[in-house]
This record gives structure tokens, C-alpha cells and sequence, in this order.
């Protein structure tokens, strides 16, 4: 793998949306991010079931209300049956009832529909590039519903090696990943890690995302 990139740059990207407008639009968004990607359509939980069934995509985009059924659902589906695929909500919900239920159900990334096609495509492209894969707004939500780590100024005390393992979580790297670019063995790297979890007070990634936008490490702007 690259190591600038999370993931590979996807090939077959299923599109999850009842509305036909929003399917256009969506598929207009895609051409301009992955311009060499086979696009697929579903338009209900179901069809969408049968489009995994037959090939499991590289990254599916999910709306939440869909006419049989809820989104978080086909990504708990996805994760199962297909954990390598990049699972990202696009909605025009930044409720609370919306969000965490799409994070805990494994979302890759939550991005809203109301941003312009050049930015949606932007930030498309930098989740696959292992940018923080969420919306400014949802970003900002999520730093106002967590209150700060009550060891935050702990990070004023980790080395410039466990900053660098800090960004590299923040940007979705995987633990051979983060070893791999940091050129340390996986042993090394999982122990940078537990130290910055251990100084942060922080127990996983989001948390740990949620640090580095703190700490101005990682931009939550995509």
C-alpha cells in the first residue's frame, strides 16, 4: 500500500439513495473524484444487499432514510461482509440521532449533502487519502458534544515521535500502516500508540481524532 494513502483510489463505488435527483447528483460528485470508477445504484436497502451479494464495492456511499429500511444497517453489512470497503454516510442530517449511531455502526466517514459538488468531491478524495473523514459542521459537533480530555495537557508532553503516531491515527493509518511509515517494527509502533492513548486519556481512534483536531495536528477542514 502507498503509504500516503489510507486506501487505494476505488474502482467500484456503490451509490445508496432512493432519490433520483440525489442519485444524479451523487454520480456527478464521483466523476469528478474517481473519474475511472464503475458506479453502481441502489435504490433501497434491499437492492442494495443484492449489489454486495454480487460484488463487494471498494466504497459505498449511504443514505440513512431509505425507504425500506436505515443506512447504518447496510453498513453494519458492509463491515461485515466486506471490511475492506470504505463506508461514508452522505446525508442531509447532522442530528445527533443520525451521527453516532453511523459512527458506532463503523462509518468510514459522515460528510453532509449540502456542501457544493467540488467540495463533496474533495473531501471524497481525502477520505480515501486518509484525511479526517468528516464535514467542517460534523467535525465541529463532534468537538462540542466531547468535552476535553481531562488529561489534555498531558499532550503537551508527547515526544515528537508519538505526535507524528498521532496524526498517522488521525488520518486512519492502521497499526502495520503507522509502522511501516514511521519505519519501526509493529511492536514499536503499537507502543507508541498505547503511550499516546495512555497520555491522552483517550481509549480509541475517534477520541484520539478528536485530540489531534484539538491540538491543531490534523485540519478539520477537508
Amino acid at each position: 500500500m502507498n503509504k500516503t494513502l489510507a486506501m487505494s483510489p476505488p474502482r467500484d463505488v456503490l451509490i445508496v439513495e432512493d432519490l433520483p435527483s440525489s442519485q444524479d447528483w451523487l454520480v456527478a460528485v464521483l466523476a469528478i473524484a474517481f473519474p475511472d470508477a464503475t458506479v453502481r445504484l441502489a435504490a433501497s436497502l434491499a437492492a442494495a444487499r443484492e449489489c454486495i451479494a454480487q460484488a463487494a464495492p471498494d466504497l459505498a456511499l449511504v443514505d440513512l432514510g431509505l425507504p425500506d429500511g436505515s443506512g447504518v444497517d447496510l453498513i453494519l453489512a458492509l463491515r461485515e461482509r466486506a471490511p475492506g470497503c470504505a463506508c461514508v454516510v452522505t446525508t442531509i442530517y447532522a442530528d445527533d440521532h443520525h451521527l453516532f449511531p453511523a459512527l458506532r455502526a463503523g462509518a468510514t466517514g459522515y460528510l453532509l449533502k449540502d456542501a457544493p459538488q467540488q467540495r463533496l468531491a474533495t473531501q471524497l478524495r481525502g477520505i480515501v487519502e486518509g484525511e479526517p473523514p468528516l464535514s467542517p459542521a460534523i467535525a465541529r459537533r463532534l468537538l462540542q458534544v466531547f468535552e476535553p480530555p481531562p488529561a489534555s495537557e498531558a499532550a503537551e508532553h508527547l515526544s515528537p515521535r508519538e505526535r507524528e503516531t498521532l496524526v498517522l491515527i488521525a488520518k486512519g493509518y492502521r497499526l502495520n500502516e503507522v509502522a511501516e511509515s514511521l519505519g519501526v517494527t509493529r511492536n514499536t509502533a503499537a507502543g507508541y500508540i498505547k503511550s499516546v492513548y495512555r497520555k491522552l486519556a483517550v481509549s480509541s481512534r475517534a477520541e484520539a481524532t478528536l485530540a489531534a483536531l484539538r491540538l491543531g495536528l490534523v485540519s478539520q477542514d477537508c
